[in-house]
C-alpha cells in the first residue's frame, strides 16, 4: 500500500513511523520551515528532518487550494493518505485523490473535541478520559466518519503537554490497525453522532487568563491543560503574573482576593494556593518570596 502522510509538529511522529513500517511511504507533506528565536532562523518541522535523515520525498507547499496539493499527491499516486497535525485544511480536490481517501488521527473521541487543541481542552475542561480517532476525512472540520477509536484515561497531574505525548504512540497503534484492516477491506465506518459534537477551538493568549470567578478546580485544571502556552496568568496591578504551579483548596473571600499564605479567593468556598509564580520580566520563584517582595497583604486583589 503506497502511502502519502501530512503532519507537522512532534506529535505526528511516532503516526509518521508507523506509517513507514505499515507500507510504501511515498511522501512527506509538511508546513513550511518556519523563523524562531531571536535571530529568527528559519527551523524544519520534525517530519521533515525525520523523513529526510531516510531519503523519503518531502512537500512543503505554502499553498494547499487552487490545486497545489492535489497536484502534490497526484505525483506521489497514494493508495491512502494519513494526516496528523498537518497544520491546515485539505481542500476537496486533495481530498479524492487518494484512492481510499484521507484518513485522520484526531486527538479526542470523536465527536467531542473537534478542532485544533484537543488535548489541552480535554485537561482544562476536567475529562477522565479521551483517546484518538481514526477519521475519514470529508470537507468538514472533524465531521468525518468514525473508522477507529482508541481510549486513554487522563490523570490527575495531567496537562495538555503531557496528553499530547501520550497520544501520539497511542495515535500510531490505532492507524497500524487501522490500516491492516483497510488492506483487508475490514476496516468499519460509522457516521459520527453530531448532536453529542463539541469543539476544541485553537488556543489563544486570551484563554490563559485567569478568570477568579471559576472554582478553584476549573482554574486548576485549565492551568495544566494550558501547559505550556498559553499558560495561566494574571495581572497584579497591571503587571502580568504567570501561575506556573497552584493547588486547589477551600477559601472564603471575594474573587481575586489575596488570602491567609499565598492563597487566592475564587468562586465561592474555594481558593487556589499558589506555589510557583512568574512575575512579568522575572524568573520562576516561589509563590511565597514573590510576595514577600512585592509586599503584598491579604486583600489585596489580583486580576486588577
Amino acid at each position: 500500500m503506497r502511502i502519502a502522510f501530512l503532519g507537522t509538529p512532534e506529535f505526528a511522529l511516532p503516526i509518521l513511523e508507523a506509517c513507514s513500517r505499515a507500507g510504501e511511504l511515498a511522501l512527506v507533506v509538511a508546513q513550511p520551515d518556519k523563523p524562531v528565536g531571536r535571530h529568527q532562523e528559519l527551523q524544519a518541522p520534525p517530519t521533515k528532518e525525520w523523513a529526510i535523515a531516510r531519503g523519503i520525498r518531502v512537500e512543503q507547499p505554502d499553498k494547499v487550494k487552487q490545486g497545489r496539493l492535489a497536484a502534490v499527491l497526484v505525483s506521489a499516486r497514494p493508495d491512502v493518505a494519513v494526516v496528523a497535525a498537518y497544520g491546515r485544511i485539505l481542500p476537496p480536490d486533495a481530498l479524492r485523490v487518494p484512492l481510499h481517501g484521507c484518513l485522520n488521527v484526531h486527538a479526542s473521541l470523536l465527536p467531542e473535541l473537534r478542532g485544533a487543541a484537543p488535548a489541552q481542552w480535554a485537561v482544562a475542561r476536567g475529562y477522565r478520559e479521551t483517546g484518538v480517532t481514526i477519521m475519514q476525512m470529508d470537507e468538514g472540520l472533524d465531521t468525518g466518519d468514525i473508522r477507529l477509536q482508541r481510549g486513554l484515561s487522563i490523570a490527575d497531574d495531567e496537562t495538555g503537554e503531557s496528553l499530547l505525548r501520550k497520544l501520539g504512540p497511542l495515535g500510531a497503534d490505532a492507524l497500524t490497525q487501522a490500516l491492516a484492516l483497510l488492506a483487508q477491506g475490514r476496516l468499519p465506518r460509522v457516521p459520527q453522532d453530531h448532536s453529542k459534537a463539541t469543539l476544541a477551538p485553537l488556543l489563544s493568549r486570551e484563554d490563559g487568563r485567569v478568570d477568579w470567578t471559576r472554582t478553584a478546580d476549573e482554574l486548576d485544571a485549565r492551568r495544566r491543560g494550558f501547559t505550556p502556552w498559553p499558560g495561566a496568568w494574571t495581572t497584579v496591578d497591571g503587571a502580568v503574573l504567570k501561575i506556573q504551579s497552584a493547588r486547589p483548596g477551600a477559601g472564603s473571600g471575594a474573587p481575586g482576593e489575596l488570602l491567609a499564605g499565598t492563597a487566592v479567593a475564587c468562586a465561592p468556598g474555594t481558593a487556589w494556593e499558589l506555589v510557583e509564580v512568574q512575575p512579568e520580566g522575572k524568573r520562576r520563584m516561589p509563590a511565597a518570596a514573590w510576595l514577600q517582595g512585592a509586599r503584598l497583604k491579604p486583600g489585596h486583589r489580583l486580576g486588577t
